[in-house]
Parts: structure tokens; sequence; C-alpha cells
């Protein structure tokens, strides 16, 4: 055995030990889980139970085998759908089951699967076995009996033999430790002893009384019980004794169906007509569970005791879990008669309850007596009652409408003033002080508790009420905390004082507490004190860093000198302040409670240090401060594996996934049955490394997984923050096809392939590529020769071009000092002509008309000869391209005047030169230009000039 697994057994031992230590509590009722045949999706009885090593509940319906692994019901239906009478497993995880003409066992395998083996198919007689019905399963070391009212058909290392009653019929077996009891009729119990049936001697005092459960007692004596005579003991030695209980009217009036042994010496009997009974070994009534508290219906058909000690109850109509081995047991008002508890006290041996609907009264004999409570409305008290306590000896409450004291169940009005909300002694004298909706109240208890006088000076809402010195008080509502100072003999207040400084801006104040000796003030920004020296209210800021969430706290409730109740909107928690230690925190025992609490008016009544009574909004539950001790849950059990990739297909065995379905649902479930919902948290190693957060969802989806290795991994935390060990399952998602060996082996042989095949396609495109290079080199160099031609012929034109150039200049210089000439000689002609004009001969005489003429005649001649016009001409179409050609092919219109002027414009000769060159004025030379424009359609924006130019 490993060291873990012996702790593990040493702490369950331990564990139970500490159970059996405990008696169930005898007032209020366990939780009633219901599981109704819409939950459970089956037929309505079973006739059944049995509890698996892990925790499995298994039952025996009469649609087949059901089974609950703490988060689903599954249904197995049996061969030729038979209904199933009995169900009980043995040692290695077998579980047998009988019912109508069939028997036989599943074996469950890993991840959900289950196999059935039927073992009345070796049966010889059929028709006998059609018309049996297996009602009780007994396992005894390697023997296993299935037990119908005809026979028991013992099933051994294989085989199958039969067990008669000697021609009598059977009624029930029972198995008692390692004993084995059959009663049969008429000659009534026997035991198995060496393959054969001996009567035990008393076996005639309980003749025609129908045996129904037998159960181990102590002293070695066993525990009888009968149809509809009560309970009976029966010694080592067979002498048999009535039992008498005070249950017994009960037992015999609603009839014993079946009984179970529960833990310290506590037995558990379902009756056909009343529910269950629970008794101790003195015959005193622990419990009765019912219709009336919690049960779907009163007919008990089987019972069972989980792992954690809760009895599983199999009914005519469903199953039912009462969780006996809780610390929590309630009333619960399923009436609607007694409403919302704001208010209880324990008083002269009656519990009264404060509600919504009125004062109510139930007798109160302890947690050690039976006690079936049973209210009743105090007669007018109806309306809202928000107080009860004991002041004086007297039973003072605080109602809407006043204040009353109760004396022989009848109230009394000491006070119309309405809302009596809160009740504070003074200390060192005999007056109260109430809060209500109004202000103040003053109260006394001398000579007898009356109410004295409503003090003046407020009219607002008081919820509560902290005397802080003799003389000084802290009063508050939600709104506001005034001090309050009285004076003497507190018949009036001296002084009013609102205080905020310090306080957030509209905080919520909840209340004023003694916290540890100290003055705190609760709001919804968290706790305050306030600082005297500076007048004005501090955060308590080392307390609200290790409250956490309940930094808020709206309620503070004494548990004894160190210890305290926080409650946040009904959601409790139990602090304690150890000496020079930190604060410790339990803050999730309750989560039953939570969102069952009227918010903001949640009522704790601490009883004593061991018992507590919680409101609730449809009663109150009480809470056992010792009971039980915390129970180590059991790791989770991965329940299925579902393939989802298409149809939801499980998955049991192999657990190598194609890659084409990698698509997985997983479901877990931890077999741990409480009020309170299990969590849990998992981790997928191989896809990510973050634990999950906690939830109470039990499966969880992994779509398009990568192919690879992976662990799942899951735990469980109870209410109570419990965790439980780890479970871990691996699996694995095949590569793809493409990725497969075979398929790898082909890509190194076709990368092989590849290899060699690029290696000669490489050689021989170099092989092309040395050869286009070379005839890519000549090509280039062909280029680059052809370029240096161009080059030096376009050089060589440049050159050309330039000695054009300078030719044309040469040539423009000629004709400018030609037209210059022309100029030069025409205006040496005009002043030879008015010269002549004026001289005179020898005699002082002007020449005569007619030599005028003949020299004025050669003038005009001189003018007139065109041979310089000609020789200018020629020059100028050699420098200029033709341009008089060009001209008169465009312009035919153009007459030789026009072309000379033409041909002086582009010459970019002046006015003046022109007119001299054409023997005209200056005015002429203009006239023309206008005529030349036109002719040459020019318009008026184009200079004349440039447009000869650009010829």
């Amino acid at each position: 055995m490993s060291i873990k697994s012996g702790f593990i057994g040493f702490f369950l031992l331990f564990i139970s030990v500490s159970i059996l230590g405990q008696n169930i509590p005898r007032v209020g009722t366990p939780f009633v889980q219901q599981y109704t045949k819409s939950m459970y999706a089956a037929g309505n009885q079973n006739w059944g139970l049995a509890i698996s090593h892990d925790g499995f509940v298994y039952a025996a319906n009469t649609e087949g085998l059901l089974v609950f692994d703490g988060q689903e019901w599954k249904l197995f239906p049996m061969k030729n759908h038979a209904s199933l009478r009995s169900v009980n497993i043995d040692k290695e995880g077998r579980i047998f089951v009988g019912g109508s003409g069939e028997f036989g066992y599943w074996i469950r395998g890993s991840y959900g699967k289950m196999n059935y083996t039927s073992l009345s198919d070796s049966i010889k007689d059929k028709e006998t076995l059609r018309n049996d019905d297996i009602w009780r399963i007994l396992i005894q070391e390697d023997q296993v009996f299935f037990h119908s009212f005809s026979k028991s058909y013992r099933y051994q290392k294989g085989s199958i033999d039969l067990l008669r009653a000697q021609g009598e019929p059977f009624l029930f077996g029972h198995q008692v430790g390692y004993n084995l009891y059959f009663e049969q009729i008429p000659s009534g119990l026997h035991r198995l002893s060496n393959n054969r049936l001996e009567r035990i001697p008393d076996a005639a005092k309980l003749h025609g009384m129908n045996i129904l459960s037998m159960l181990p007692f102590h002293d070695h004596q066993t525990l009888i019980a009968t149809a509809n005579h009560g309970l009976f003991l029966m010694s080592p030695t067979g002498s048999i004794k009535p039992f008498p209980t005070a249950a017994d009217d009960a037992l015999k009036r609603y009839q014993i169906n079946n009984g179970v042994k529960l833990f310290a010496d506590q037995y558990a009997f379902g009756t056909i007509q009343n529910g269950v009974y629970i008794v101790n070994k003195s015959g005193e009534i622990v419990q009765h569970i019912s219709k009336n508290n919690g049960l779907q219906n009163n007919t008990v058909l089987s019972l069972a005791v989980d792992k954690q000690s809760n009895l599983w109850v199999g009914l005519d109509n469903g199953i039912d879990r009462i969780d006996i081995n809780s610390p929590l047991y309630y009333y619960s008002d399923f009436t609607g008669n007694i409403g919302t508890v704001y208010s209880s006290i324990l008083f002269n041996n009656k519990i009264y309850l404060g509600t919504n609907q009125g004062l109510f009264v139930s007798d109160w004999k302890g947690v050690s007596s039976y006690n079936s409570l049973k209210f009743q409305l105090i007669p007018n008290s109806q309306g809202q009652v928000w107080q009860l306590a004991n002041i004086a000896g007297k039973l003072v409450i605080g109602h809407n409408n006043g204040t009353f004291i109760l004396e022989d169940q009848v109230l009394k009005k000491i006070s119309s003033v309405t809302g009596a909300w809160k009740f504070l002694p003074v200390a060192n004298s005999n007056y109260w002080l109430q809060g209500n909706y109004t202000g103040i109240g003053l109260m006394t208890t001398d000579p007898t508790v009356s109410f004295v006088k409503q003090l003046e000076g407020r009219n607002d809402l008081t919820r509560d009420i902290y005397q802080e010195q003799a003389e000084t008080f802290w009063i508050s509502n939600q709104q506001q905390i005034q001090q309050v100072k009285f004076n003497p003999g507190y018949q009036s207040v001296k002084e009013w004082k609102t205080l905020d400084k310090g306080l957030p801006k509209n905080a919520r104040i909840h209340g004023i507490y003694n916290l540890a000796n100290n003055a705190v003030f609760t709001t919804d920004s968290g706790f305050y004190r306030f600082d005297h020296v500076w007048n004005e209210f501090k955060a308590y800021a080392e307390l609200n860093g290790q409250l956490g969430s309940f930094y808020n706290a709206n309620k503070v409730i004494p548990i004894s000198n160190n210890q305290y109740w926080l409650i946040k909107k009904s959601h409790i928690a139990r602090v304690e302040f150890p000496a020079d230690e930190q604060i410790r925190i339990d803050s999730s025992s309750w989560n039953s409670l939570k969102g069952r609490m009227m918010n903001n008016y949640e009522h704790i009544l601490q009883v004593n240090s061991e018992l507590s009574l919680f409101g609730l909004d449809n009663g109150f539950a009480l809470y056992f401060n010792k009971f039980p001790v915390k129970q180590q849950i059991p790791k989770p059990i991965i329940t299925n594996i579902w393939n989802i990739t298409k149809d939801q297909k499980p998955l049991y065995d192999d657990l190598s996934i194609p890659n084409a379905e990698n698509n997985l649902r997983i479901s877990f479930a931890s077999p741990w049955y409480s009020s309170s919902p299990i969590r849990y948290q998992y981790v997928l190693e191989g896809y990510t490394d973050d634990w999950s957060n906690w939830d109470v969802v039990a499966y969880r989806d992994f779509t398009n997984l990568p192919f690879g290795n992976y662990t799942f991994k899951v735990r469980a935390i109870s209410a109570n923050g419990i965790q439980s060990d780890i479970t871990s399952i691996n699996f694995r998602i095949k590569a793809p096809w493409y990725l497969s060996w075979p398929m790898i082996l082909l890509y190194v042989l076709a990368a092989i392939f590849l290899f060699f095949w690029s290696k000669k396609a490489y050689e021989k495109r170099l092989k092309e590529d040395q050869r286009k290079l070379k005839e890519n080199m000549l090509a280039d160099q062909e280029k680059r020769l052809a370029r240096e031609a161009e080059e030096n012929e376009k050089k060589l034109m440049a050159i050309k071009n330039e000695q054009l150039e300078q030719e044309l200049a040469i040539k423009n210089r000629e004709l400018a000092n030609s037209a210059m000439n022309i100029v030069y000689k025409n205006e040496m002609l005009n002043n030879l002509h008015h010269e002549l004009t004026n001289l005179n001969d020898s005699n002082g005489n002007k020449l005569s008309n007619e030599q005028l003429r003949k020299v004025n005649k050669l003038i005009d001649e001189a003018h007139s000869d065109d041979r310089d016009w000609d020789l200018f001409e020629k020059s100028f179409n050699e420098a200029h391209e033709n341009f008089f050609k060009k001209l008169k092919a465009d312009y035919p219109s153009l007459v030789p005047n026009d072309l000379k002027l033409c041909a002086y414009l582009r010459l970019n000769m002046s006015s003046k030169e022109i007119a001299s060159l054409l023997n005209i004025s200056t005015r002429g030379v203009e006239i023309r230009r206008y005529r030349l424009r036109k002719k040459l359609e020019l318009p008026t924006n184009k200079n004349l000039t440039e447009f000869l130019l650009e010829l």
C-alpha cells in the first residue's frame, strides 16, 4: 500500500469515527433534494437503491437501471424492457440487478461504458422464471442470491443453483453482517447455515407478521422490523422480544416497508403511508420526514446510505436525498402562513418568530428531544414584527403598530409609537432605549417594563443605537449618523450632533456595531471608526483589507468574544479575531443560504456556541456548529468522452482520435451530494497552461484541436471550500493523413528524387544560362559599340550643327551688312536728291528742271535697281532654308513687297531701317505690317516678328 493511499484510508477512517460520534439533530428537518420523474426521465417507481464504492447511485426502476453520478441521470434499459425490483453491488463493483423474469449484472467500464451480462439465460426452467420477480439481491462473499417469493437463484463461480424452502413460499431475504436470513411462509424466519435453512428458535413469535427489514444492533443483537407489528430484537441465540419505541404507533399504523442502519446507532425506516422515521438505539424518535416537510410522496420503496451518510429514498414516484449528515436543518413554511422571519427568540421553553405576518409561537424542547414544531399565530399580532427581546424577564415585541409585552400568550400594548425597531439596554441603569420610526423612545424596567416617553429633538427613523459612554450614544439610519448626548437621568437630550466628516459623499449607512470592543460604522464603502482627536470618521483600512469581499458587510452579529457573523446581502461569513493572529474568515460553509434571506434585514439568533438560527424567506435554518466534521470530497470521475464532430459518439477505450474528428466533449462528475452544487476547474495541457474559472458546468467542449498529445485535468470544490484531488486523462489527436509515417516516408523519397532532379535541372539550366550569358555579353558589346557609334555620330552632327549655326550667323551678319549697305545707299541717294534741289550753278542760279529731272531719273533708277534685292534674296534663302518658298507655299497671296517686309522682319530690323530699304516712310511700313498681318491671318495676341522667326 502506498503512503498516499494509506493516508487517505486513515483520513476516511477518522471521518467515519467522527460521524459515528454525532447524533442526528432532533429539531428542524434535514434538507431534502427531490429528483422528480421528469428529472431522471424514467418510470415512477424505484424499488431498489445501491451506492457504489465510487459514490454513484444506482436505482432499480420500472424502466431499467438508473445511474446518477452527481451531475446527470442515465437510464440503461434491460433486456426485453424488464422492470427492475432490486439492485446490489459487490466488492468488485459488479452491479447486480433483478426484476421481472430477468437477472444479471452490469459492469461499468471506462468513461461511462456499461456492459450487461444476463445470468437468467442460463436457467433451464424459463417458464418458471418468467413468472418470478427478483425482489432482493443478497451478496455473501462470492455468493450472490437473487431472491424471489418462490425460490432463490444462487450464483457462484459462474454457475447457478436453486435454494428452495422445502415446499414453502418465501417472503423476503435479509442480510445482517455475514448471516443470511429468509422468511418462509408459514414456518417463519430461517438462517442459512452450511447451505441449509435452519429455523430460528423463537420464529413462532413473529408468525404472520411479515418481516420487512433486519438490521445489526448493538451487543450483537439484530433489529427486526415487521410490517404492522413494530420492532423486535433478536439475540445471537435466536431469542426474540419486542423492542418498544416512541414510534411504535406510527410504525404499526403506517406499515414499515424497509429499513437501513445509519451512523451513531440510528435507524431509518421507510413506510408505505407516511414517509421515513428515524429512531435511535433507545427507541426515541429522532426525525420524521414525510410529504409534509420535503418528500415527494409518502410511499417509501427503498432506502440506501451514501458515502457522506446521506439517506437516499426510492419512492413510489421519484427519488429523494435526505442530508441527515448536514450541519443545517430547516423549518420550512410550505403553506406561506408564517412568512419571512425578521426576528426570533427562545423564551420560557417556547420559540417565537417575528415575521412580516405577525408573531408565531411553538413549543421548544431543545435539540436533544424530538421536536415537531407547530407554530401558531399569537392573537392580534398580525402585521410586521421587527424585534423580539427579553427585557427584565418579559418578552417585548417591537411591532409596526407599536411596542407590546406578551403575557400568558396575550399581547399588551405599552406604546403606540409605531415601528419599534431596536431595543438597547442603557448600561448601569433601569432604562432601555428604543429606535423607532420617529426617533428614540425611552423605556424602563422599574418597577416593570413600560414605555416612558418619546424623546424630543428627532423625528427621523432610528435603526441603530450604540452606547459609547455613560450619557453619549451613536444613532443612525441609512442616510446619517448622529452623536447624542443625554442629560443626567436620560429624560432629555442635551445635544444632537450630525457627523459626516470623513465619510464618502452619499454613503449608505448600514449600522453601528461593537467589534472587538470598538465602535465600528458599517457602510457600503467599508468599515469606519470615529477619531475623537480629529473629530472625523476614518476608514478602518486594516480591517477592510483583511475582510476581502465582506469589507462592506451590512450586518455584524456577535457569536462569542472573538467571533462574529458578517452578512452581506444574505451572504454569510463567520469571522474570528484570534489574539495576535490574522483574521480567519469562513465565507463558504453557508453558501446554501445565499439568496434565501431578506436583504438588509437578515436575522441570526445565536442560541449558544453550538447552535444558530438563521431567519429565511419561508421559515428558518438551524446551524449545528460541531456537526459534522469537514469531509474530503472525492476527486472527479470522467463520466463520458464524446466525439462531437458530426453526431455525438461516445469514446471508451481507444483515445487515439483521428485528426478529422478533433472535436471532443469531456464530461465529469464528483459524486458528492449537498444542497449547494459542486464546482469544477479544469485545464487541457498541450492546449493551454491556465486553469479555468470554477464553474458548476460539468462538461467541456474542445473543438478543432491541433494534432498532438494532451492531458485533461479536472478538480472539484465543495460549497465550504474543500478541494478534491486532481483527475487526469491522456489522449492523442492523430496527425492528418498527409503527416502520417507512410506519407512522411513518401515525402522523404520525393524530396530525394526532387533533389537529384533539381540538381540535373540546375546543371542543365546553368549551361543554358552560361550560353545565354555569352550571347548577352556579345549582344551587349554590339549594343555598346552601336551606342558609341551613335554617340560619335551625334557629336559629329553637333559639330556640323555648330558649324552651320556659325555659318548661319555669318550669313545673317552678311545679310545684315548687305541690308545696311542698301539702307546706306538709299539714304545717300535721298540725301543727294535733297541736295540737288538746293544746288546753284556758278552764277548762283538753281539748276534747271530738265537738269534736275535727268539727275532724279538716275537716282530713281538707282533706287529701282533690283540687283541688290536679288542678291539679298539669294543669300537669305540660303541662310534660312528657302524661307520665301515656304512662305509663298503657305500664303500664295503675298506679293514681292510683302516678302521683302517678311525678310526684314525676320532679321529683326526696325521700322526706320525697313522704310529706308523700301524707300517708303515709316508710316508706310506700319501700313504694310498691318496688311501683312491680315494676309497671314494672325490673331491680335500673336506677335508678327515672333511668327516669322518660328517659320
